[in-house]
């Protein structure tokens, strides 16, 4: 069992892209669902597709690589973990990696980019920083 499901789906993505995998297949949650359709929207990932029925979902991403053949996940960073949780107001949201990163926040707007919650004037909880 997996203590840490977000940390664990983003792990997947980054190491998945370093060993140059077309796809990664993880088990479905409507939170890592939304953070890859945020992943989709910001380009760090291709294609995004629920699969399965029932208790056998599962998120199939087919992940995005650069022109030179370098993955577009170089590095993730987990922020607010299960044993601490880490929020941030909306003056503390800064590019991350000026402006080459995204932090992806979980708002009472929903699952937003560092971008688009200083848009919304929206503060929340950082999950995790990518570049």
């Amino acid at each position: 069992m997996v203590g840490d499901p977000i940390g664990d789906f983003i792990i997947r993505l980054k190491n998945a892209g370093m060993v140059n995998h077309e796809s990664v297949s993880v088990p479905h949650s409507k939170m890592k669902m939304a953070i890859a359709e945020v992943l989709h929207t910001a380009g760090f990932v291709q294609n995004v597709e629920k699969r399965g029925k029932k208790v056998r979902k599962t998120i199939h991403v087919d992940l995005a690589y650069k022109k030179d053949g370098t993955p577009r996940i170089s590095m993730v960073r987990r922020i607010s973990k299960p044993s601490r949780r880490i929020y941030k107001a909306v003056e503390d949201v800064f590019p991350v990696r000026y402006g080459k990163g995204m932090l992806v926040l979980s708002t009472p707007k929903g699952i937003l980019t560092d971008t688009e919650a200083r848009k919304e004037r929206v503060g929340g909880e950082a999950l995790f920083e990518i570049w």
